[in-house]
């Protein structure tokens, strides 16, 4: 039907009302009400009616409103992504790939006086986890634990405590087993290549000197672990403070005792940094680029690592002739503190810390009865006895209570009222001036010189205290190992507050001999020997001479630091130097005339616990026209100073003599 038919047809259907009933809708004529123009064109009408209702001009506007509003929180949303929050998610994405990771630097050695290596690090491996490579689905997280804990035999327990308690450390690794060997380390890392989260670090441990070698012999010794120390894993406080502002990681050691303590900052070096490539199971693939780590410096000592062993040797051959069990030796150098050797005994191994103590090990030497941890050369304090008198009387000398020909009869002791103040000597050493008075050891004019008596008067308790302060008692030496005591000194004010009691000139005489509550440590008592050989200079004690960097070989000397000087004239010091030579020419100290060189000493006996026996010193110094070594010995509970104490320090300055002074 070509095009004019089909309107023509329509049309005249339409106005013919052809629809005949049920099929006719007003609607439907209205809409094919078609007026035919000249052209055969069709003319809509004015007025149509429409299947759907209109849309209104309001509904158009609310629509466009949401579109536009819709958008906006789709842009705003991808611009809080993208510009806002783009460095984060950009960086959580790498992270998965790319990764920074540390690289330890190498822990700085320590070297005796000669050159000797006393610390080496050893190659180590650790078994380690990073949980954030763990499987996010729980099960399979409880998978890989219980694995884990079949290959390092540590409970599953205990590794789901390790993760949950550091699980906010980003992509930072866990140690779950230390020192494994080799083979063990190698076996490790094949059988478990396809776990997810599991590595094998490699590291180094510290492995600390327990012997010197003398031609094929290598004689065992452990005294050095009190003055190396150890290193031991950082506890939560100190995490939380170290790990913000010195750069330490959680599988970190640090040093607890000794140098390594003392010095851990310039021991410890920086660590590096890699760039990596890391798969899907955290492990590393490629490195992308590497800054190299800083190791630490290296400590070069004043101590001799033989004199060290000797020291030992005489010490615990003394103590099983005797049947005694502890005791301390110093030998220090007088001119500028420098110590050659310091050994407290007993002593323990600090190899059984490096990399972590055993449970057993570690409660067998707490529970020691003789506390092998405890360095008594710098801890223990102790009545000073009789060699707290040469201090005494250099300063008597310098207040001029006296002069070196002043004397006063011995005859046995002091009567004060209902009380006796007893010579050691029974009938006393008859008419005794100051050098005899340090030769014998004589109670008696120490109690003069110190309380008075009579009608003279002594330097009394302020000015003792006021010069034993001088000569560094009742405060830390300063010497460069922690744990130092700083020893006791009591005074007037001391004893009315803390014992409710008012001081006597008796507390006087025996502050005077070194008795009562006086207390001071072997070092302290080696420092102020060592200041009267000097010519009254008190040096503070150090172990460290110079800090070498192992790059640059540049090294840092430790120059001697004067803690008091000029407070005795040379003539008073004399003079106490004159009475402890006397002590070796005819006195008490009489075993050191054996010497093939002359030297100096001062013997001493302190009472402290009734029913226990008195403790022993010795201090000395040689050669007594140039001295160059102090040496002082404590034996606990000893006895006599001259029978226990003054064998050892004569034996080690026979052999200092015979390497030295040639």
């Amino acid at each position: 039907m070509k095009k004019d038919e089909f309107f023509d047809f329509y049309t005249s259907k339409v106005s013919n009302n052809d629809l005949k009933g049920k099929y006719k809708k007003s609607w439907v004529e209205e809409s094919f009400n078609f007026e035919q123009t000249a052209n055969n064109q069709l003319k809509t009408p004015e007025t149509r009616n429409f299947i759907a209702p209109t849309i209104t001009e309001k509904k158009i506007k609310i629509f466009i409103v949401l579109i536009i509003l819709g958008l906006s929180i789709i842009f705003g949303r991808v611009f809080y992504l993208q510009i806002i929050r783009g460095n984060y998610y950009t960086n959580l994405a790498e992270n998965n790939r790319l990764r920074i990771k540390p690289i330890p630097s190498e822990r700085g050695l320590i070297y005796d006086s000669y050159g000797n290596q006393l610390i080496q690090n050893v190659p180590s491996f650790s078994l380690s986890i990073v949980p954030q490579d763990f499987p996010k689905d729980e099960n399979e997280r409880k998978k890989i634990i219980s694995q884990i804990s079949q290959i390092a035999g540590v409970s599953e327990t205990e590794i789901t405590s390790l993760v949950h308690k550091y699980s906010s450390y980003s992509y930072e690794s866990l140690v779950v087993k230390e020192n494994l060997d080799y083979d063990s380390a190698l076996q490790f890392y094949v059988q478990n290549a396809n776990l997810p989260g599991i590595l094998i670090q490699k590291g180094t441990k510290r492995q600390y000197a327990t012997g010197y070698a003398t031609g094929d012999l290598i004689n065992r010794f452990y005294s050095l672990s009190h003055i190396i120390g150890y290193l031991g894993k950082l506890n939560d406080e100190e995490m939380n403070t170290l790990k913000k502002t010195g750069g330490y990681l959680l599988s970190d050691y640090i040093g607890r005792v000794g140098l390594e303590k003392e010095y851990e900052t310039e021991l410890r070096g920086q660590y590096g940094r890699k760039k990596v490539e890391v798969n899907a199971l955290g492990q590393e693939q490629s490195m992308l680029a590497e800054e190299p780590p800083v190791p630490g410096q290296n400590l070069i000592l004043s101590l001799d690592l033989e004199a060290q062993e000797k020291m030992e040797t005489y010490i615990k051959d003394a103590l099983k002739n005797m049947g005694k069990k502890r005791a301390a030796g110093i030998a220090i150098n007088p001119q500028n503190g420098e110590i050659i050797a310091m050994v407290s005994w007993p002593s323990f191994n600090n190899n059984d810390f490096a990399g972590g103590i055993s449970t057993e090990q570690y409660k067998k030497y707490i529970e020691d009865p003789d506390h092998p941890l405890y360095n008594r050369a710098i801890a223990g304090t102790y009545p000073s006895g009789s060699t707290i008198k040469i201090m005494i009387s250099a300063a008597a000398l310098q207040e001029k209570i006296i002069n070196r020909y002043t004397a006063f009869l011995s005859s046995g002791g002091l009567q004060i009222d209902k009380w006796f103040f007893p010579d050691w000597l029974p009938g006393g050493h008859g008419t005794t001036n100051v050098t005899k008075a340090i030769a014998w050891s004589v109670n008696t004019f120490f109690y003069y010189i110190g309380g008075g008596y009579g009608n003279f008067t002594g330097l009394g308790a302020d000015k003792i205290v006021e010069y034993l302060k001088k000569f560094g008692l009742a405060e830390k030496t300063g010497v460069d190992l922690p744990g130092e005591n700083s020893g006791f000194l009591p005074s007037k004010d001391w004893k009315e507050e803390t014992k409710n009691e008012r001081w006597y000139v008796g507390d006087t005489y025996n502050l005077s001999i070194g008795q009562g509550d006086v207390l001071v440590t072997p070092l302290q008592v080696a420092n102020w020997t060592a200041a009267i050989a000097n010519g009254g200079t008190v040096y503070r004690p150090h172990f460290v001479k110079a800090i070498v960097n192992p790059v640059t070989k540049e090294a840092t000397l430790k120059n001697p630091v004067i803690m008091n000087d000029n407070f005795i004239s040379d003539e008073n010091i004399n003079v106490v130097k004159v009475g402890m030579r006397e002590c070796v020419v005819y006195g008490s100290c009489h075993l050191l005339s054996t010497l093939p060189f002359l030297a100096a000493g001062k013997t001493g006996t302190a009472q402290w616990v009734t029913g226990k026996n008195n403790h022993a010193w010795f201090t000395s110094f040689a050669p007594y026209d140039k001295p160059q070594i102090v040496v002082t010995v404590l034996v606990e509970e000893g006895g006599e100073g001259s029978s226990a104490a003054m064998p050892i320090a004569r034996n080690f300055l026979s052999w200092w003599g015979k390497k030295y002074l040639k």
